[in-house]
């Protein structure tokens, strides 16, 4: 087949971050589809009726973060050998994980992500379009948390983090994703997590900050759009923002979860059918695993066009519990790890699938999408344009002790789940169905 290496299999990496307390570490487990502020990690492509995805692989056993790509053929239901597009050489960090863009004619850009200056982040570009077989290197730079956007007809906008002593948030352009415009701040309030969006030219990112850069600390959230590729930003009112934004009360302000002790945590954002933003966040009362830390709450904020509006989906175990939401015309749902899991106070849980009528004001849960799971569900993720039979993509894995971390996708229903072969001796193979 030649090109690009590939690996024998869908393994992801397993990582612990190593601050223990006493109900076990601050995040650790099955991080293949880590971190939240990693997006996108899959793209479907109605052109050839694949969906597209980027994960942290390794190997079996290893904790050496390898970038694999790789898609799922809708038509024949196969996923072929995934490709290693980078190996991190002994980064065992999931940290340094993929994203994933696809331009206009149809090549695939892998953004590998550094962490500050002591790592590098590297920019690939598929040779062939809607191909994982082959990649160019691009770039090697300072890059942290990539999210790559790529706008028919104008190119990339590429949100991303650069440590500066602590983490603020940057942007910056390209036509061809060959030539960029130097870095702008678009943050930089003592640090920040972000997680962003795209419909059509607009760019949405909603963000924490982090008092004095600690990251044990993050709350408060925040909203930006930009419609012109970075030119200018406003908040959901149209308020023009002037980058860098430094002030905590700006008028991209939120919620002050800082004056009411709350924590708030990045997991998903997107629009509603009139396009204005929801975000998902949880918030907890502080950093630690374990009962110190509740309430967890699952919370929708709304933007209605003049204020915004905050409703509770449910509550969870974990502050590093992830999950996504998607909107539809007459149904809002989310994928997310919020059922106790085996390691009942580690990162993830079971997968359920929670559903609304009204707009994200009353949440039910629809069905446990995992059940009696050996291991922990992780950091469920949404594909851009997802297809019905590819809904989201994730990891399992022990966050109390290393072990293997499988990959799976479960359908728009959540009544179907499938996971991807940990092993492959053939360059084309089927997911199994185990739920």
């Amino acid at each position: 087949m030649g090109g690009f290496p590939k690996y024998d299999g869908y393994q992801g990496i397993w990582f612990t971050l190593g601050q223990f307390s006493e109900y076990g570490d601050k995040y650790s487990g099955g991080l293949g589809t880590y971190t939240a502020k990693h997006v996108p990690l899959a793209i479907y492509a109605s052109e050839v009726n694949r969906t597209f995805f980027v994960y942290g692989g390794a190997n079996s056993g290893e904790r050496h973060l390898l970038a694999l790509a790789a898609y799922y053929d809708h038509e024949r239901g196969v996923v072929p050998r995934p490709t290693i597009v980078h190996d991190k050489g002994g980064v065992d960090d999931p940290h340094d994980n993929p994203s994933l863009a696809l331009d206009e004619s149809g090549h695939l850009w892998v953004f590998v992500s550094g962490r500050g200056q002591r790592r590098p982040g590297f920019k690939y570009r598929s040779l062939e379009p809607y191909s994982v077989d082959n990649f160019e290197l691009i770039s090697e730079e300072e890059m942290t948390y990539p999210q790559p956007w790529w706008i028919k007809g104008k190119g990339f906008l590429h949100l991303f983090t650069k440590y500066t002593g602590v983490r603020e948030l940057y942007w910056n352009r390209s036509d061809d994703g060959l030539t960029w415009t130097p870095h702008q701040k678009l943050a930089g309030m003592g640090g920040h997590y972000q997680t962003s969006r795209q419909l059509g030219e607009r760019v949405i990112t909603a963000f924490n900050a982090h008092p004095d850069g600690d990251v044990d600390l993050r709350t408060n959230l925040y909203y930006a759009e930009t419609s012109d590729m970075g030119d200018t930003w406003l908040a959901a009112d149209g308020t023009r923002l002037t980058p860098p934004l430094t002030d905590w009360n700006c008028a991209a302000l939120v919620r002050d979860y800082r004056s009411e002790k709350r924590l708030c945590y990045m997991k998903d954002i997107s629009f509603d059918t009139q396009g204005r933003p929801v975000i998902l966040i949880v918030s907890s009362a502080n950093h630690a695993p374990g009962p110190s830390g509740d309430p967890r709450s699952w919370t929708i904020a709304h933007w209605l066009g003049s204020e915004w509006v905050f409703h509770e989906v449910t509550r969870s175990t974990h502050n590093y519990d992830m999950g996504s939401l998607y909107i539809e015309e007459d149904q809002w749902r989310i994928v997310a790890p919020t059922e106790p899991g085996p390691q009942f106070h580690g990162t993830g849980g079971e997968m359920a699938l929670w559903l609304s009528a009204d707009e994200g004001q009353n949440w039910t849960k629809d069905r446990d999408i995992t059940r009696n799971s050996p291991l922990n569900h992780t950091y469920a993720r949404r594909p851009v344009n997802a297809h019905p039979d590819f809904w989201a993509l994730w990891s399992d894995g022990n966050p109390d002790e290393m072990s293997p971390a499988h990959l799976y996708f479960t359908n728009r229903g959540g009544d179907h789940v499938w996971r991807l072969p940990y092993e492959m001796k053939m360059d084309f193979c089927e997911p199994k169905l185990v739920y």
